[in-house]
């Protein structure tokens, strides 16, 4: 048998746990957790229970975990599952101690801190090849090794192959685009549209309007898509259609409770300035970017709509009608 492949997961919470738990059962594979939560690292080694995030699974033996970043020097694969503004700064801190021939892989849904895409940022700080990795997926589906959908968004399809070989055998089913943009955009817009679907739904549990809604936001995130460089069949990986479907449908989904709890009139101007949840933040930054290459508002009515719910004093129950009042731009 061959040399395994060292994997570190840093982040360990929810997704970092239930991924790490699935590719631990890979006796190929060597898995570690890099957390900066001692308790979590403690519980994980000495009970193999992550009491803070999966306090009812016992855990694989084979997954370590570890506070200490020198683990970065000998991972091969490093996955990075953690919250979308701190994958820089943190990267940027630890850069020196990553090899040259390792993978990185990023989890993380939003914006860096410059409002740039995570994996374009990464690029900035690494030489390393860095793709990004996602897909309709709850870490508690996954840790109970339901079969789970992810997109592999990477220039070179050497590291989809790779990557399907880290996961043959596991619940992780992977297809491949090489529109990293695409990947990493989708990923961004389907937290916002999930908002705009749980709104709908709040007023009315219509299956006729659910979809009207959700075909016309469907057709909108593609729009934005093209608009920023990406490809339309990104939007047919599992990274789009897919990861839409699951966010806007689903009442696991933060930012369908929070379209929700709006739609509901649960949304005053002093709670929407503590709202951070990825969907709210990244309104703001889609929309200055839309404007800022001046498309077309027919592109992106829906989104435009959204915006104003944000901007405060903003009378919800004409939210629907708004919404309807413009039939979507006719196209070739």
């Amino acid at each position: 048998m061959g040399q395994k492949s060292k994997i570190c997961i840093a982040g360990a919470g929810s997704i970092g746990t239930a991924l790490g738990q699935i590719l631990a059962n890979n006796e190929n594979l060597d898995v570690t957790l890099l957390s900066i939560e001692e308790q979590v690292v403690n519980d994980i080694n000495e009970l193999h229970f992550n009491r803070t995030y999966f306090p009812q699974i016992r855990l694989s033996e084979r997954l370590k975990a570890t506070c200490n970043e020198d683990i970065l020097k000998d991972s091969d694969y490093i996955f990075l599952a953690i919250p979308s503004t701190s994958v820089i700064p943190y990267l940027s801190k630890h850069s020196a101690k990553i090899k040259s021939s390792a993978v990185i892989i990023n989890l993380a849904k939003g914006f860096a801190g410059n409002h740039e895409t995570i994996v374009d940022d990464l690029r900035n700080i690494l030489q390393n090849s860095v793709c990004s990795l996602k897909g309709p997926t709850f870490a508690r589906e996954l840790i109970s090794n339901m079969p789970t959908a992810m997109t592999v968004g990477a220039e070179s399809q050497v590291i989809y192959d790779e990557l399907l070989d880290i996961f043959k055998g596991t619940a992780i089913h992977i297809d491949y685009s090489s529109d990293v943009n695409g990947v990493e955009i989708l990923s961004i817009l389907k937290n916002i549209y999930a908002i705009i679907i749980g709104i709908i739904d709040a007023h009315f549990n219509s299956p006729n309007l659910r979809f009207l809604i959700f075909t016309r936001a469907f057709n909108e995130m593609l729009n934005i898509l093209v608009l920023f460089g990406g490809k339309q069949e990104t939007m047919f990986r599992y990274c789009g259609i897919g990861d839409f479907g699951l966010t806007a449908l689903n009442d696991l989904s933060r930012n369908r409770t929070l379209g929700l709890l709006i739609g509901k009139g649960f949304f005053s101007d002093d709670i929407s300035g503590k709202v951070v949840l990825e969907g709210r933040v990244a309104v703001d930054i889609i929309m200055e970017k839309l404007q800022k290459i001046g498309a077309n508002e027919e592109k992106y009515m829906m989104l435009s709509e959204l915006n104003k719910v944000f901007a405060g004093s903003y009378d919800i129950k004409k939210f629907i009608g708004n919404i309807l009042s413009t039939e979507p731009a006719v196209k070739d």
